[in-house]
């Protein structure tokens, strides 16, 4: 950002210069009204050609596509949420002819304003990988999503080429550059699971960009809430249904095989263990499977444990997360080699099991119908056919 006491006063009334963020903001305050690089630069007490480079420097757009993107964002909100025809729409945001309204609409969002008023679309973008998880159950595919081969692989290796615009994993607020790849897939709606600093949310509104946050804490309230958002509370019943009907099934598979096994689930970082249970772990191994298991495990938790506190639980067996980091990767081969460790029924026996993060640290429809079957696998030796949920035709698969 350019310094105030850097510049010259062009306007030459004595006020004080505008900053490139300053101007920024009086831009989506008077998108509706005549905007000019003349204009603007004389905000800032630059010269037009040096405001343009500094712009474009700093926001990666020039200031005048800056106002057009304003421009068609809050047209694109109209003509979702109003009645209004073409002619008041234009005026409303900035343009005092239709004609070149709707030719700027087109090659802006690919589509006529009539044409976009008449699909009344819905393209989604999701702040979280997690959210992809909610959608694919209704057969919505985003167009913008956070994508990543090490942090998101299922979604990365099966939807990758039908997710068009990969964000980085990083919260958007956090990277202009990011937020500059959400607004070219050109999404009307971001699903957002936190609430958004108020920043952002005025950058969101000021792209016509409907925040839609899902505040559930269960991911079947997830599912629902992120159902009816977009008219598919149908589809969502039925996934929950199907996923409801196979949770029983696997839970009489599995107390078939393992019977009151004693289960642990217990993670390995840095030189400690941990008793640990997150989201798709209680929800998944201790309330639809319910398996037996030590009674902090049933909640939420991350408690240390010794491996003297662990002999006096003697699991039958444990489920492990082991932290990918060098140094919990030590402690790991020399516990294995740890004389107490090996005296733990599970171990004797061997029945412990590692348990990858993805997707073990994920929580979503998808996330907890792949524990179900990857707990299904560990437990009874039963491989489910491990296929992605079809989408828009991309790829064949099934549905729970």
């Amino acid at each position: 950002m350019l310094r105030s006491e850097n510049r010259v006063n062009a306007v030459g009334d004595g006020s004080v210069p505008m900053s490139l963020d300053d101007v920024r903001v009086y831009m989506e305050n008077h998108y509706n009204e005549p905007l000019s690089i003349d204009h603007l630069a004389r905000l800032t007490g630059l010269s037009p050609n040096y405001f343009g480079e500094a712009f474009k420097k700093a926001y990666g757009q020039s200031a005048m596509d800056y106002v057009t993107e304003l421009r068609i964002g809050h047209a694109k909100r109209l003509l979702r949420e109003s009645d209004l025809i073409l002619r008041e729409i234009a005026r409303k945001v900035g343009y005092s002819d239709e004609f070149y309204f709707s030719r700027k609409f087109k090659k802006a969002v690919g589509v006529s304003p009539s044409a976009y008023s008449r699909e009344q679309r819905r393209k989604i973008a999701v702040a979280s990988s997690s959210a992809i998880g909610n959608l694919l159950p209704l057969g919505l595919l985003p167009v913008a999503a956070p994508l990543d081969p090490k942090w998101s692989p299922y979604y990365y290796h099966y939807y990758r080429s039908g997710i068009k615009v990969h964000l980085d994993m990083t919260e958007l607020a956090l990277k202009e550059d990011n937020f500059r790849k959400l607004l070219s897939a050109k999404p009307d709606v971001l699903l957002v699971q936190d609430e958004l600093p108020e920043p952002m949310r005025r950058k969101l509104d000021a792209a016509g960009i409907e925040c839609l946050r899902v505040e559930a804490g269960d991911w079947r309230g997830q599912l629902r809430e992120t159902a009816a958002a977009f008219g598919k509370e149908s589809l969502g019943e039925d996934w929950i249904s199907g996923y409801d009907a196979k949770a029983a099934g696997a839970k009489e598979s599995v107390r078939r095989m393992i019977g009151d096994d004693l289960v642990l689930t217990l993670r390995l970082s840095g030189n400690r263990l941990y008793l640990y249970s997150n989201r798709g772990i209680r929800d998944v191994l201790y309330r639809d499977l319910a398996l037996r298991t030590a009674g902090c495990l049933k909640e939420l938790g991350n408690d240390p444990v010794s491996l003297d506190e662990l002999l006096g639980i003697d699991p039958d067996r444990v489920l492990l997360f082991i932290c990918p980091d060098a140094n919990t990767r030590m402690f790991w081969l020399s516990l294995q080699y740890d004389a107490k460790w090996k005296r733990l029924r599970a171990v004797k026996n061997g029945n412990v099991a590692p348990i990858p993060s993805n997707p073990w640290f994920e929580y979503s429809a998808v996330a907890v119908a792949r524990m179900l079957e990857e707990t299904l696998l560990m437990l009874t030796g039963k491989s489910p056919i491990p296929s992605p949920v079809s989408v828009h035709g991309i790829l064949p698969g099934i549905h729970l």
